[in-house]
């Protein structure tokens, strides 16, 4: 006896399997793409940097160094 596409089980769940499908390649890409773009977003690097003029201000506003010293030190850090 013929039972057609896959032994009876039509095909194979095709739709659903399908829709599965497009599904986790939706969230490839979406992931990628999140992965690319944190990439490029340098966060933690002009946090440091914000971090350090802080510091330095708080040095220079108690006094532990000279404001050459700060002027130098905060165009460095402007500069990186």
């Amino acid at each position: 006896m013929m039972w057609g596409l896959m032994n009876g089980w039509g095909y194979g769940g095709g739709i659903i399997f399908g829709l599965i499908w497009m599904i986790l390649q939706v969230v490839i890409v979406v992931g990628a793409i999140y992965f690319i773009v944190s990439l490029f977003q340098n966060k933690k690097g002009s946090q440091r940097g914000s971090d350090a003029l802080e510091i330095l201000k708080e040095r220079y506003a108690r006094g532990e160094i000279s404001e050459e010293e700060y002027k130098e030190r905060k165009r460095n850090l402007e500069e990186k």
